[in-house]
């Protein structure tokens, strides 16, 4: 009878937890997440799959976690080294698992991040930024943490390769910073993917720490409606519907010209916009984009994401300075932005609030959303979204270029 409750009791997982217990600080990590995508809201349809990801893939004997190839491409399949570029797919999925089939076949091929960045396309209005186009350039200053980033995590001690990956997070942008770390830097990518989405969820937090720490109340009661009145713009847009629909072939094709490696981002980007700008002609491939291909590639995207962070891969001092090195590149990014409008109001008339500087980040509306908060909090009558938009959307097309220029420079 013992023996018999012996097999039970090796037969569940709980053998396995009370001999490792670093599987409950996985546990604990995706409850948090968990708690953050369900109850407080914070992206919430990356959150959840990618927290549920990390859930099924530390359940010992569920093999559910993403075994990563080494830098040949080798994997351990029963005991025997394979390369798993010269498996069929239907041998991954048999001997390996569903979550490590979804994860070479979609996410490690580079594939999903693109087609979200297309969906993303498919639901951004560039109307914002092209009315107040002169605010773009606080979206390209707030990379600055990218490249920052970059520089201190080398001298850390992390390869060329592994620095580019961990700056991108400052990009705020979670597809940039996978596509970015599965070209350079695979091994990170979990610890990477969270550290950016989890950034991203916490824009309402992370923002208005960084605003308090370098802005007077004084210059966040900039009134921008005031100052249009003051300064009124003299550029006069007479076809904003043709020039919307220009504006992603004219940018696709520039960024093309000069950083063909941010081909894949932006130019997806940019048909995702295209297809929604042109309207009722292209009604279904605008629908398609910005729904059933954007949401199933959410899905599996976020759930093979979560998939890698087992706990041989995350608990683990590399991942801490990921996790340190993330904040970082994100909060300068932020100061970035901030610190280029206070340049900018020092020799302009035309003051501009540092919050619309904050929203350069590619955190799309949610950075934009924040500074308005922030803005009200300071002068009830200030209304700051829809200048906020222009950086802000700035901010997503500024991180897939910085993705691009690193990936000419390291790929």
């Amino acid at each position: 009878m013992n023996e018999i409750f012996e097999n039970l009791y090796d037969m569940t997982a709980f053998s396995n937890i009370i001999a490792e217990p670093q599987f409950l600080i996985m546990y604990a990590i995706a409850f948090v997440l968990l708690y953050l995508g369900i109850k407080k809201q914070y992206e919430p349809l990356l959150l959840v799959p990618i927290a549920f990801g990390v859930l099924l893939a530390n359940f010992p004997g569920g093999d559910m976690g993403v075994i990563q190839a080494d830098e040949n491409g080798m994997v351990m399949v029963n005991g025997v080294m394979k390369s798993i570029w010269e498996m069929p797919l239907h041998d991954i999925a048999h001997e390996l698992g569903l979550m490590n089939f979804i994860y070479y076949m979609l996410i490690k091929t580079g594939f999903l991040p693109p087609i979200i960045f297309m969906g993303v396309g498919a639901l951004t209005d560039f109307g914002p930024m092209l009315r107040n186009l002169h605010l773009s350039i606080f979206g390209a200053a707030a990379q600055l943490g990218i490249f920052t980033v970059l520089l201190v995590a080398i001298l850390m001690g992390f390869t060329p390769k592994e620095a580019a990956s961990l700056g991108i997070i400052g990009g705020a942008d979670g597809p940039t910073a996978i596509f970015t770390t599965i070209k350079l830097a695979p091994h990170l990518l979990g610890p990477i993917a969270i550290a950016a989405y989890s950034y991203m969820a916490l824009v309402p937090v992370i923002i208005p720490m960084v605003v308090r720490l370098l802005c007077s109340k004084k210059e966040l009661s900039i009134n921008m409606k005031e100052e249009e009145k003051k300064y009124p713009s003299k550029t006069e847009i007479k076809n904003l519907r043709v020039l919307k629909i220009v504006f992603p072939i004219v940018v696709t094709t520039v960024v093309a010209l000069f950083v063909p490696s941010a081909v894949p981002l932006i130019g997806m980007l940019m048909f995702g916009n295209l297809v929604k700008e042109i309207g009722s002609n292209t009604f279904r491939l605008f629908d398609a984009a910005s729904n059933s291909i954007m949401n199933a590639a959410t899905i599996f995207l976020g759930l093979s994401v979560g998939a890698t962070m087992t706990t041989e891969a995350f608990l683990n001092w590399t991942t801490i300075g990921i996790v340190v090195g993330g904040f970082l590149a994100f909060a300068l990014s932020i100061a970035g932005g901030i610190l280029f409008v206070k340049l900018f109001n020092l020799f302009s008339k035309k003051k501009i609030n540092p919050l619309i500087g904050s929203a350069g980040v590619s955190a799309v509306p949610m950075a934009a959303r924040v500074s308005q908060t922030e803005g009200q909090k300071a002068d009830p009558s200030n209304f700051l979204l829809m200048h906020a938009m222009g950086p802000n959307v700035a901010g997503v097309v500024g991180s897939a270029v910085a993705a691009g220029i690193l990936l000419s420079f390291l790929g």
